[in-house]
This record gives C-alpha cells, sequence and structure tokens, in this order.
C-alpha cells in the first residue's frame, strides 16, 4: 500500500510539473529551440583553434562553426578536409559535439567570451577515456606562425617509427611545404595517418590532425647540413608515444600491399556467415545476391578513420558500378561484442556515409579475432583490408590497409589499380 501510494503521488507530482511547464510556453519545441540558440551562443560561428592537452603536449586543430537553419554545425579542419559534425546536444550549460561516425565526442562549456573549455571523450575505450580540451575564436592556424627562417621539409622520406619498446616498422613520409607552412601525411603497410598540417620554425616540424577518433602530433627536428630528420617524437591521444628518423628519398616505398595478406595453402573461396545489422538476417558471398557476381569484401570498423576514408570511396563508386554486376559486402569488426552495439555502430555508419552495400556483425575489432572470423587466410594485418571475389567466388586479390586522400598520388594509385582489377573481372 505504501509503495503504490507513493508511486500515485509521484506520477501525479510529474504530471503537475509537465503541466505547468505546458503553462510557461506555447510549445514544447519552443523551449527545446531555446536551449539549442543559448547552446549555439556559446559556438559563435567562425573559426576556432582549439587544443587537446596529452602527454604534457599540445595536440592542436582548426575547427569552423557555422549557423544552419538556427543551429550550429561545427567542421574539423585536418588540411584539406572538413568533417562535418552536426549532432550536437545540450543539458545546462554543457554541450556534446558529437564526433561524426566515431563513439566520441567533445563535450564543452563556455569559459569566458570567445573560450570553450572541456574534453575529448570516447565512449568505447576499454578504459574511461578523456582528454583535456579548450578553444579560442578566431584562430587561422593550428601552431604559431614561424619566428625564424624555416628550412625544407618539403619531398618524400624514408621514415623509421620505433615504440617505447623498441619495435620498428617502416613508413614513407610526404611532405608538402609553403613558405612555413607545411602538409602531408605518413603512409605505413597498415594504413596512413590521414591530413596532417603545420609549420616550420627554423629546423624544427610540427604536424598535427584530429579526426575525432585520433588526436595526432608530431614534431621533429631537420638534421643541420643533412637530409635527414632526427629527434621526431609521435604523440597519439592520450598515451601513445612513438619516436622517429628519417632521410630524404624520393624513391621510399613500402611493400606491396597486395601480397601482405594472402589465401592459405589449397584455399581458393572465402566461407562466411554473418549476421547483417538488421535483426533477422545474415550475410555469406554464397547467397543468391552474390552469386556470378564479382564481390569486394570490406574488412572495416565505425571506430576505424582509415576505414571512414575507404567508405568514402566505396560507397559512391558502388552506386556507379552496381549495374555491371558488382557488389561489396562490409565485414564490421566492433569495439563492442554485443551485437546490437555493434550493429547499431555500423548502422550508424551507414547513414551517414550513405552507404548503400551490405553490412555485417563479423566480430570484434582484434586482427586476431578477424583473421580467426576468416579462416582461409593467413591473417589480418589492417583495417580497413579488402578482398576481391571474382564471379566464381575464388578470391583474386586481398589489399591490406588504404591509402586514403591524404597521401595524393598514392591515393590515385590505389583508385586506378581497383578500377583496373574490376573491370578485368567484370570481362571475364
Amino acid at each position: 500500500m505504501t509503495l503504490s501510494f507513493a508511486f500515485r503521488s509521484l506520477v501525479l507530482s510529474a504530471a503537475l510539473t509537465v503541466g505547468l511547464a505546458a503553462c510557461q510556453s506555447n510549445s514544447s519545441s519552443e523551449n527545446t529551440a531555446a536551449v539549442q540558440n543559448e547552446s549555439a551562443s556559446a559556438l559563435k560561428p567562425g573559426t576556432w583553434r582549439g587544443v587537446l592537452s596529452a602527454q604534457g603536449q599540445e595536440i592542436p586543430f582548426l575547427f569552423d562553426v557555422e549557423a544552419v537553419g538556427g543551429k550550429s554545425v561545427v567542421y574539423l579542419r585536418n588540411g584539406e578536409e572538413r568533417l562535418k559534425l552536426d549532432e550536437i546536444t545540450t543539458a545546462g550549460d554543457s554541450t556534446t559535439i558529437t564526433l561524426g561516425v566515431f563513439d566520441a565526442a567533445l563535450v564543452v562549456r563556455a569559459d569566458g567570451a570567445d573560450k570553450l573549455k572541456g574534453a575529448w571523450v570516447k565512449y568505447d575505450a576499454p578504459e574511461p577515456y578523456r582528454v583535456p580540451f579548450a578553444a579560442t575564436a578566431g584562430g587561422q592556424k593550428s601552431f604559431p606562425a614561424a619566428s625564424e627562417t624555416s628550412r625544407s621539409f618539403d619531398g618524400t622520406w624514408s621514415v623509421t617509427f620505433k615504440d617505447d619498446e623498441g619495435q620498428t616498422y617502416p613508413a614513407v613520409g610526404v611532405f608538402k611545404q609553403n613558405g612555413s607552412d607545411v602538409t602531408g601525411t605518413f603512409l605505413t603497410t597498415t594504413g596512413d595517418y590521414r591530413y596532417l598540417d603545420g609549420q616550420v620554425n627554423g629546423d624544427m616540424l610540427q604536424l598535427s590532425t584530429f579526426d575525432g577518433n585520433h588526436g595526432y602530433l608530431f614534431v621533429a627536428t631537420r638534421n643541420s647540413g643533412t637530409n635527414t630528420i632526427i629527434n621526431g617524437d609521435f604523440y597519439s591521444g592520450k598515451s601513445g608515444h612513438e619516436t622517429w628518423t628519417a632521410r630524404l628519398d624520393a624513391n621510399a616505398k613500402l611493400p606491396d600491399a597486395n601480397s601482405l595478406t594472402f589465401l592459405k595453402p589449397g584455399e581458393k573461396k572465402l566461407d562466411f556467415k554473418f549476421p547483417n545489422i538488421y535483426e533477422g538476417g545474415s550475410i555469406s558471398p554464397s547467397d543468391p545476391k552474390y552469386r556470378g557476381k564479382v564481390v569486394v569484401v570490406q574488412l572495416l570498423g565505425s571506430w576505424c578513420p582509415n576505414c571512414m576514408d575507404e567508405t568514402n570511396f566505396l560507397a559512391p563508386w558502388y552506386e556507379k558500378n552496381k549495374s555491371r554486376g558488382v557488389e561489396v559486402i562490409g565485414l564490421g569488426f566492433e569495439r563492442s561484442p554485443d551485437q546490437k552495439k555493434a550493429s547499431q555502430r555500423l548502422l550508424k555508419m551507414k547513414e551517414r556515409l550513405n552507404v548503400g552495400y551490405d553490412l555485417a556483425v563479423a566480430g570484434i575489432a582484434d586482427k586476431d579475432a578477424a583473421g580467426k572470423a576468416l579462416p582461409q587466410i593467413n591473417k589480418v594485418l589492417a583495417f580497413p583490408t579488402t578482398i576481391i571475389l571474382d564471379k566464381k567466388g575464388e578470391v583474386r586479390k586481398i589489399h591490406t590497409g588504404f591509402s586514403g586522400p591524404g597521401t595524393g598520388k598514392y591515393y590515385e594509385e590505389f583508385v586506378a589499380d581497383f578500377n583496373q582489377t574490376i573491370d578485368q573481372l567484370v570481362k571475364e
């Protein structure tokens, strides 16, 4: 009796509260609009300079705020790239800027005139992940303008990265310099470090990027009198750190991305059946939809910026080519082991990136787990990995990693090679 009475009282109180709120305005949508406008006032239209504070370093980036239809829209700026962020919500004095397809956000509030403070938060990280963030309106460059005559870092560089345990891996650095301004990226066997931009000040190079899931800072010094880069540091987000060195080398290249992952002896086809992102269905290359067609199998994750780049290529490519007898299957390896949550993350990616091809939940975001999910191949080295099947369902090419548009000519070479392979298989 006591619980029942208390429950009825709670319901009555809530109803009275709702009724009073309704009397105070013409509609609830007006209240919502007022909250959104209050939020938007903190996000002043124009260019802002944001800074992530991690590992005793500042990882700077630029972003634009635009007013669209009475609401604020944010665009992350990385070199030529502008990533649109239009999911912006407010609770009290706190504004949450959802970071595109990623399960992450900038949570901010006003910090005086034309300033913001808050945190970069990753919700899908295995441990609590918060990095302090601050921003100031009116910034035009990520790094301060050069105060000294700048040396040239322009060109192609053969790079070696070393982690804090002493393990090394090769890379190719590609930089374009205009005065003291520099843009470029690093290519590795598992993908590229996307759009980087920054400054040269004297002998020192500084590059950074923030795409919502990764915040990177690269610093290094060009060795006086030589074509080498020394004392390089690479800071990744909250705790990742590596050192790097480089030498100028116009012919620098990585191992062939089409040779790193391959079928095990005696294997010709992929044999899998995974649940699709819609409840109750499944996807297999042996399904009638794919028989007699050229099929591109994309190993991806909604958490993976390189996968986002490849999806931005594949989604419009598929719409242009599906009438030729070509299909694409996206196999999602997500950070959550819960199939429902993983499906929701992939569905969001599908909607935001206008993906018209099929997506399935294939497992967790782990290379070893991905290799076990596809036991016909030797191993999975990278997300994304792209596997091309001919009309008989046999594997004809496996491409490890992805060189995105930030790599310039390397991206163009990938696109040309990909199209040449598809054209050949369609004709067979």
